[in-house]
């Protein structure tokens, strides 16, 4: 059996664009993806704090050190700029791996920084 559970998470993240004519997913600041162990093009799970949407999409780089969050193609319809969002990815562990496993969690400042 396995489980999943979360591995790593963006916490409180403001959406900086979104951009519906672009054929999808999410790009992420590197700088925020390499804070949290997030790579390019991984599956992740994006929850809206201002309306309450959950969606999945894959993750793209944005610009570094930039603070960029944008969500694109249908993603868009998900969010608006300045919505606060968790970016969360998940991992398959073993019953004997979850035991003890403690996701990275990454805090921001109001510019999308990392704090931690």
């Amino acid at each position: 059996m396995e489980l999943i559970l979360c591995r790593a998470k963006i916490h409180r993240v403001r959406v900086t664009d979104n951009q519906l004519d672009y054929e999808g997913s999410i790009s992420i600041d590197p700088d925020l993806l390499e804070a949290a162990g997030i790579l390019p093009y991984e599956r992740v799970q994006v929850v809206n704090l201002n309306n309450g949407a959950r969606l999945e999409t894959y993750v793209i780089e944005g610009k570094r050190a930039s603070g960029e969050v944008c969500l694109n193609g249908p993603a868009a319809r998900c969010g608006l700029p300045n919505d606060l969002v968790i970016i969360i990815a998940y991992a398959h562990l073993t019953p004997d791996e979850a035991k003890g496993f403690k996701p990275k969690v990454v805090q921001v400042d109001q510019n999308n920084r990392p704090i931690n």
